[in-house]
């Protein structure tokens, strides 16, 4: 009995992730975020349901230390946010007045190139940095809408997913309730049948008793048969060798006469030929076969009796049995039938007793208002996102154009200096370079700020979120805050599910749905309902038990023999026994004349040689006569001769058994007759109880199916679970991952500022027109040896 298996709904591939990626970000971001915060959730501190200014008064300092590392960045932000606008005022009140480097004079030396040289590689690799950080912010920017806009369909997604689901859950009952017809339809055709099957099931029962019995009788009778037509050949070869042997005696006496006449005229020559006619004569006397009329009699006899027809009615009457039970069941399958249709209907009504059917209606409610409202929020939310993604682009193109002042610095200073040109005299593209690295350093003033502030914001928004709902929840501790009693006021899981005891918890539950278990074990439904209260049909199978020990099946007697049969079968295989061949095949192992034929007409053939030639012609006719009836008597004889050989074999053979087999085929008979009159009531009974059993079992293997399949295979929870993490993924891996790559890119370029301006202020030095030179002469004065390894230079000032 196939029942199948319950189909699983078909989901959505899951959310799609943006287009771009910056992995690499966004683990350097993870892990700046676990320095600053490297403890745990604070479960202890979270209670919904404790008023605001207890929890003010009791853990305000436990809360500052868990926020201490953003606190500590806070304040960094903030100095930075006031200390850089303030330096560079002051820089430039500085750089005014002609301090601070504002003289537009450079002091000359010989190392001036290396420190040229050195401060250039400086700035270039801060700008390589300020670059890879701005366009890691412009993609993380980028990445940000993306996600953004791919959250509505990702979201509706994962919403068709749950209706699905839920959609899934009274489907796969109708289809557990709907295979209840399998066992019905199964068991009402066996009921239909019930003539063939019970009536087979007894008929195979008593065939495997009668059976052997009908056959050794069977057997028995067809060697009666054998015998009888043994004996029956037996006496008609005795006749034909009797009158075989009447015809050629006269032959062979009158060509005797003859024989002996031609050679009394032959003379004294054929005096000796005399002694051989004495052998003209039969060895054997053929009416000396012992007759077989009494075993013909005897065998006969059962032959003509009615035995052979009386096993096959036997066979018959087995073969009926099948029609009379179905004759005398049918008032027993009326009401067996009748409970079908209840069981039937018990089984239906089951699906109003089971939890969860209402579900659908109830969550896909919410499901549908949850999209409707997204739905509305769509528009305004991307138009929304598409100001701040140019606000945000426009911000990252302040870092760039500090890199882009940079690299014109980078590019046009060392493109327009020339050696041995003094810093007065320097060309325009040279103090061009220099005028962008002053600009890139006056940008870097004015912007610094508003970059720090924007990501000191991002920062303790995007990294609290993440710390407190994605990073608690890839780790679990936002799913033990959930399991803490008393964290949601008058909220209790177990009470909710109508459990007993707090046995259900949110981590338990999303651990059996990421494995997929159904949500009869998951959400401990066993206690709510109990299957085999709703499974049982006890009532009914009780009821169709009842009726099939009430029917009570007569079958038509069985008779294998008669006393009478019985006494003829024992009779024939007594008088069956053959007579005393033993003469009769020693008389056949010999020649049939005394004589040999052939030898005395040889001898004939001699003596005609021998005599004149009036003899020699009646003795060559005479032997050719002896070698004719030679001939024709081994023609006539060999036959009958070899037939009654092989018969008186045959019958002796099978005599030999003929009472040892009737002796133990009667005994089966008798065995088996006893047997069916003492077991006949046992055999319908426990074949009746064996279709009932087979009957019920269709029923036991649905309700063992039905009680599995609610139990481990229907509502498998993992789409719930699968649900959960497409909306961690989108809104942690995809949205909040571009939330911190952007500010973690951000504040890598805003913190690269600071030694982007000092680099790029000391190297705008050697590249900008000076209104000062100074002017070098290595001259050696005339001192003493000890002095003479000195050098000292001149300097001299040019306006």
């Amino acid at each position: 009995m196939e029942l199948g298996n319950i189909s699983k709904p078909t989901y959505g591939p899951g959310p799609e992730a943006p287009g771009s990626s910056t992995p690499g970000l966004v683990t350097m971001a993870h892990g700046f975020l676990r320095l600053v915060q490297p403890n745990a959730l604070p479960i202890e501190l979270i209670n919904f349901g404790q008023p605001q200014n207890m929890f003010i008064r009791e853990h305000i300092h436990e809360l500052l230390l868990y926020e201490l590392g953003f606190l500590v960045c806070v304040a960094i932000g903030v100095l930075f946010i006031i200390l850089v606008p303030l330096v560079g005022c002051c820089f430039c009140c500085c750089r005014c007045c002609g301090n601070c480097g504002g003289r537009m004079y450079q002091k000359q030396s010989r190392r001036m190139g290396c420190r040229r040289r050195a401060l250039w590689s400086s700035v270039l690799l801060v700008s390589v940095f300020l670059l890879a950080g701005g366009v890691c912010a412009l993609i993380s920017n980028a990445r940000f809408s993306q996600a953004v806009k791919s959250t509505f369909p990702n979201v509706n997604n994962t919403m068709d997913d749950i209706h699905t689901y839920l959609a899934s859950i009274p489907q796969q009952i109708d289809f557990i309730i709907s295979k209840s017809d399998v066992p019905l339809d199964y068991a009402n055709r066996s009921l239909q049948e019930i003539g063939p099957n019970l009536g087979g099931m007894i008929t195979s029962r008593i065939r495997s008793s009668t059976d052997r019995a009908l056959r050794s009788l069977q057997n028995l009778l067809q060697g009666m048969e054998t015998l009888k037509d043994s004996f029956g050949s037996i006496n008609i070869s005795r006749s034909v060798l009797e009158e075989l042997q009447s015809n050629y005696s006269q032959q062979l006496g009158s060509l005797q006469g003859r024989l002996n006449d031609t050679l009394q005229n032959c003379g004294t020559p054929c005096s000796q030929v005399q002694v051989s006619l004495a052998g003209l004569t039969f060895a054997a006397n053929f009416s000396t076969i012992p007759g077989v009329e009494q075993q013909l009699k005897a065998l006969s006899e059962v032959s003509d009796s009615n035995i052979e027809n009386d096993l096959k009615k036997v066979n018959t009457t087995l073969d009926t049995i099948p029609e009379e039970v179905q004759e005398q069941s049918q008032e027993v399958v009326a009401k067996s039938q009748d409970q079908l249709g209840s069981i039937r209907q018990e089984i239906r009504n089951l699906q109003k007793e089971l939890p969860l059917l209402d579900v659908e209606e109830k969550v896909g409610a919410f499901v549908n208002d949850a999209t409707s409202a997204l739905e509305e929020y769509r528009a305004p939310i991307i138009a929304w996102d598409g100001l701040r993604l140019i606000v945000c682009t426009l911000l990252c193109c302040l870092v760039l154009l500090v890199v882009l002042c940079n690299i014109f610095g980078l590019l046009l200073g060392p493109l327009g200096l020339k050696e041995g040109v003094l810093p007065t005299q320097r060309s325009c593209v040279s103090d061009a370079g220099g005028n962008f690295f002053m600009a890139g350093v006056g940008f870097s003033f004015i912007f610094s700020w508003l970059l720090m502030l924007l990501v000191m914001i991002i920062f303790v928004l995007g990294g609290n979120i993440y710390m407190l709902f994605c990073e608690s929840w890839q780790n679990q501790q936002l799913l033990q805050l959930l399991d803490t009693p008393g964290v949601i006021p008058n909220f209790n899981l177990s009470g909710v599910l109508g459990l007993k005891g707090d046995t259900a918890n949110f981590s338990e539950i999303y651990r059996q749905c990421q494995q997929d278990a159904s949500l009869w074990k998951t959400l401990y439904l066993d206690q709510i309902v109990s299957l085999d209260e709703l499974l049982n049909i006890s009532q009914y199978t009780g009821d169709i038990s009842t009726a099939f020990e009430e029917m009570n099946i007569i079958l038509s007697p069985i008779s294998l023999l008669n006393r009478t049969q019985r006494d003829l079968l024992l009779r024939a295989s007594q008088a069956g026994q053959p007579p005393n061949f033993t003469l009769t095949l020693e008389q056949l192992d010999q020649n049939i004349t005394q004589g040999s034929l052939l030898y005395l007409a040889a001898e004939l053939e001699q003596l005609a040689e021998k005599v004149d030639t009036d003899v020699k012609e009646d003795l060559e006719n005479k032997s050719r006569e002896l070698r004719e009836l030679e001939k024709e008597m081994q023609a006539s004889f060999s036959g009958p001769l070899q037939s009654l050989k092989e018969d008186i074999h045959s019958v002796q053979s099978g005599a030999a058994q003929l009472q040892g087999q009737t002796t133990a085929a009667l005994d089966k008979a008798n065995k088996t007759q006893e047997f069916l009159k003492r077991e006949m009531p046992n055999i319908i009974k426990n074949e009746t109880g064996d279709f009932l059993e087979q009957l019920l079992d269709f029923f036991e293997t649905y309700i063992s199916w039905a009680k599995s399949s609610v139990t481990e295979e229907w509502a498998r929870c993992k789409p719930i679970a699968q649900s959960l993490d497409n909306v961690e993924a989108i809104g942690c891996d995809y949205i909040m991952d571009s939330v911190n790559a952007f500010w973690f890119s951000l504040g890598w370029c805003t913190l690269f500022l600071l030694p982007s301006i000092i680099l790029a202020v000391r190297l705008a030095k050697f590249y900008r027109r000076m209104d000062i030179a100074d002017v070098y002469r290595n001259e050696e004065f005339e001192m003493p040896p000890a002095f003479n390894f000195y050098r000292i230079p001149r300097p001299s000032t040019r306006h």
